[in-house]
């Protein structure tokens, strides 16, 4: 029998227990992804741009996901609850987690020409028979109306209320609307969802990058939009793969037959999983508890911080604006006189793509350079008032 002493006083004798732990029992060292596949990051001083991966998922979000990764469950059971809480946060009939604003037109533009029915969910985008066509104001449309072209339909453009009264006609699946463009139609919101509602027409409305603020997520609703789009990757903080399709109960479960589990539809594509599920349901009450007025303070105050670098180069000009409807939050405009500083704005944009930290800045501006302050982290800002600077002086 080995003697409990001496094999005590052995144990005390060893080496520190670090030493001598096997490698193979080591706790890994963290991976860095960027590193390993070459892929720089950026400071995002572009915005909520997909290109850019949009936001920065809130670390609640992170851990719900985290959470939810470890059990399985039946998929539509979860939809259902996470509906149901989602529906009751905004005091609307009923909701669902899409992936994403752009799948959430198509789901949404299916739902209206299909209702419940099995069949007509496994035909489209052959639209023969159904209601087929969908009636835009043409200063609403916009590139992602192709996600509700998907489904067969006709796109029919009006200008005025009298032409968009005459276009309707047995064939109207819905009237959409795009949120960010109402002050360039003739049409307003509360028009419009008054005609769709005499019309017996669902009126649906893509406010996918207008939030904040969260008055551009409750009127549509208040105001009676049948179905609204939004992105869940944006002003919210969510899975970058996760969006809100809230409106009525029967569209929204005609909605959710139009996509996975259920195979053979429309929207199989659109899947979202569990973690997504929960992880979306989360941002949305994480958004809706923040104190809003304190993070816009903190948005201006980097618009100023950046504004104040810049403005040391003679012949440069700081603009802050906030842009109308989408994206609505604190930005800088930067331009500068042409004769003293020959440099355009797209080799300014190139010269911070191209450095250490890769910057990216408002892609397309209308004039000069401009950055949104809203996905800058801690101390940003000041990097990039501070190379905007720099770049400049050397004109």
């Amino acid at each position: 029998m080995i003697d409990r002493r001496r094999f005590f006083q052995g144990v005390y004798r060893l080496p520190f227990l670090g030493a001598v732990v096997p490698p193979a029992l080591a706790a890994p060292a963290e991976r860095n992804f960027y590193t390993e596949l070459g892929v720089r990051p950026i400071i995002n001083g572009a915005g909520v741009y997909t290109m850019f991966t949009g936001c920065l998922m809130r670390p609640e979000v992170v851990k719900a996901i985290q959470a939810m990764s470890t059990r399985f469950v039946r998929l539509t059971e979860l939809h259902d609850a996470v509906g149901k809480r989602i529906a009751g946060l905004l005091g609307c009939e009923a909701a669902m987690v899409p992936s994403g604003a752009a799948a959430a037109l198509t789901l949404g533009t299916a739902a209206c020409m299909t209702g419940t029915d099995p069949e007509l969910i496994r035909r489209i985008p052959d639209s023969t028979g159904m209601k087929n066509e969908v009636i835009i104001q043409k200063s609403h449309r916009f590139p992602y109306d192709h996600m509700v072209r998907n489904c067969g339909i006709r796109m029919i453009e009006v200008e005025t209320r009298e032409e968009l009264e005459r276009a309707i006609s047995p064939r109207t699946a819905l009237l959409l609307f795009l949120n960010k463009a109402e002050p360039q139609g003739q049409v307003k919101m509360e028009e419009f969802i008054a005609l769709g509602k005499r019309r017996g027409i669902p009126t649906f409305n893509d406010a996918a990058a207008d939030i904040p603020p969260l008055e551009n997520l409750t009127r549509p609703i208040k105001l009676g939009f049948d179905l609204i789009a939004v992105s869940g990757g944006k002003g919210i903080r969510g899975p970058q793969s996760a969006g809100l399709l809230l409106g009525r109960k029967h569209l929204i479960e005609a909605a959710r037959l139009n996509t996975a589990p259920y195979s053979d539809t429309m929207g199989r594509s659109c899947k979202v999983n569990k973690e997504e599920l929960v992880g979306m349901m989360v941002a949305l009450e994480s958004f809706l508890k923040e104190d809003h007025a304190s993070l816009y303070k903190e948005w201006e105050r980097r618009v100023a911080a950046m504004s104040r670098q810049v403005s040391k180069v003679p012949g440069v000009r700081a603009e802050p604006f906030v842009p109308r409807i989408a994206n609505q939050v604190p930005h800088l405009r930067v331009e500068w006189d042409p004769s003293r500083i020959r440099l355009t704005p797209k080799e300014l944009m190139q010269r911070l793509r191209d450095g250490e930290p890769s910057i990216e800045l408002v892609p397309e501006p209308s004039t000069g350079v401009e950055i949104a302050s809203w996905m800058l982290q801690p101390g940003e800002a000041e990097i990039v008032g501070r190379r905007i600077r720099e770049i400049l002086s050397q004109g």
